[in-house]
């Protein structure tokens, strides 16, 4: 795909995320698209969020478990950028309004101490380089019309990246297993979802080491600081204005977020 046209969809998934709006499938116009085509038009439309004043403070991995790796029909991982304006705190009140179809995932949540640069990175190295861990929710949230994604669509829109919510308990990896703590999620006092690290690649530092050994080839390394978001344990949780959702992972503790208005869709 030329320069011009990756730079001319960046542009229009960075004005529909700034007017909530959306935009049709990218493989309805260009059935020849290819993974490393929408990786560059994700890159411009984050070069435009960094241009109005955002900053770059971590990465997320999707795609990780088996059933949505095989409804997208790829058998590896994605990964989006994660900027400044998408971060709350434990316990915030997110205006919907903000959002455009925004759906809720649970995960762990890595800061690093050590930067870690790729390929040859293992489920180690990224224990050793991490400050500590924390329960997390993102919420996802997608720029192409009614959810009708690819794995192209979704790589282009950032991953589907919304917003992010990290939680106060910090943990410390080398104590805690991460592979093996269950994980319960509650919308609005009842239970709606149950998960463990193994969900995630085998065990979320895998998640991470897979991203580390992907930038790095790359030639992009995790900086000391950085938050990765390492994928969800959860099933996706619809959200509506008034809800309020809690995580909480054996061993480590919760993070709980509520929503108030109503999304764009």
């Amino acid at each position: 795909m030329d320069t011009q046209k990756i730079q001319n969809y960046g542009d229009a998934l960075y004005e529909a995320l700034v007017t909530c709006t959306t935009l049709p499938p990218f493989l309805e116009r260009e059935p020849e698209i290819t993974l490393n085509d929408a990786y560059r038009i994700q890159q411009r439309m984050v070069d435009r969020r960094v241009q109005a004043g955002e900053t770059i403070v971590g990465k997320k991995i999707g795609v990780t478990s088996k059933a949505i790796q095989d409804f997208l029909g790829v058998f590896q991982p994605d990964f989006g950028q994660l900027t400044s304006a998408m971060q709350y705190e434990d316990g915030s009140t997110i205006d919907l309004g903000t959002l455009i179809q925004p759906k809720a995932e649970a995960e762990l949540a890595f800061v690093l101490k050590h930067d870690l640069i790729g390929p040859g990175i293992t489920a180690m190295d990224v224990i050793r380089a991490t400050d500590y861990v924390v329960p997390c929710f993102e919420i996802v949230d997608s720029r192409i019309a009614d959810w009708k994604i690819k794995i192209e669509d979704t790589v282009a829109d950032n991953a589907s990246c919304g917003v992010f919510v990290l939680g106060k308990t910090r943990g410390d990896p080398r104590q805690l297993d991460i592979t093996l703590a269950g994980m319960i999620v509650e919308k609005n006092g009842e239970l709606v979802s149950t998960g463990a690290g193994a969900a995630v690649q085998g065990s979320p530092a895998n998640a991470v080491a897979w991203l580390a050994n992907t930038l790095g080839a790359l030639g992009i390394s995790f900086k000391a600081g950085e938050v990765i978001l390492s994928g969800s344990q959860s099933s996706l949780i619809p959200i509506i204005g008034g809800d309020r959702l809690e995580c909480t992972i054996g061993g480590l503790g919760s993070c709980s977020v509520a929503f108030s208005g109503k999304s764009a869709v």
